[in-house]
């Protein structure tokens, strides 16, 4: 209940923030043209308010935490930091991960349309930098806190781990679909990191661990994508970080 009850807190959080940033930008001089659908599609716009709204919502979690359980948020989550030597393993794994996905997407490419919504943020060089911090310093920590360290654990209690992990997984790709036009390879792909990463969670009992590895994914991922686009001046194609 209590993930159900995150779930629909982060739906309409996220939908009220946006509403804010859309209302802030058409103030400003540089956007105020732009149509709501325009603004959508523009990093410089959406990122900020994804960040506050993903920001709340880890309030929101902490704040239920305290009230349903009374304990620590981390402890309640399993955030349970790795090892050094654990730390190292998930660093390998990470990168390890990101280079199997290019690998993946090269072979599979005929089959990716040639442009996907997630394409338009990638407009310039300075949304590629924002999406990039962004995708290093926040979409990991906050997806990895409700899949890993609410979702999984609350599914298992109901339906047992192996039918948890696919679910878990399954529902990582399905929040991703939108970005990626229900394109099948690369939601085929995110269900396939999103079994690694619940996997990690259910070995280890340590979210810590999975935020580690999507970091360190997204970084890999980010960094081939600033080598092959020269500096994020040729955007020509996506990099399906998640």
């Amino acid at each position: 209940m209590d993930v159900l009850v995150i779930a629909i807190f982060a739906f309409v959080t996220g939908f009220v923030v946006l509403l804010f940033a859309f209302g802030v930008a058409h103030s400003m001089p540089r956007f105020r043209s732009l149509s709501p659908a325009q603004l959508g599609q523009t990093a410089l716009i959406l990122v900020p308010a994804q960040t506050v709204a993903y920001l709340i919502v880890v309030a929101f979690m902490a704040h239920l935490v305290r009230l349903k359980q009374g304990g620590t948020f981390l402890k309640a989550i399993s955030w349970n930091s790795p090892s050094a030597q654990k730390a190292l393993q998930a660093i390998a794994g990470g990168v390890g991960l990101a280079l199997v996905s290019a690998i993946f997407t090269g072979l599979l490419s005929r089959w990716v349309p040639k442009s996907l919504p997630v394409d338009k943020l990638f407009s310039d060089t300075s949304s590629a930098y924002l999406l990039a911090l962004f995708g290093v310093f926040v979409a990991p920590f906050v997806e990895e806190l409700f899949f890993r360290g609410f979702l999984y654990p609350a599914l298992a209690r109901k339906i047992g781990v192996s039918a948890s992990m696919v679910l878990t997984a399954a529902l990582f790709a399905v929040v991703h679909q939108g970005q990626l036009a229900r394109a099948w390879v690369p939601l085929a792909w995110l269900f396939i990191v999103g079994m690694v990463l619940t996997y990690v969670r259910v070995k280890t009992k340590s979210v810590a661990s999975c935020v580690l590895i999507h970091i360190v994914y997204n970084v890999t991922i980010f960094t081939l994508f600033f080598i092959g686009t020269q500096g994020f001046r040729h955007l020509e194609q996506s990099s399906w970080v998640i």
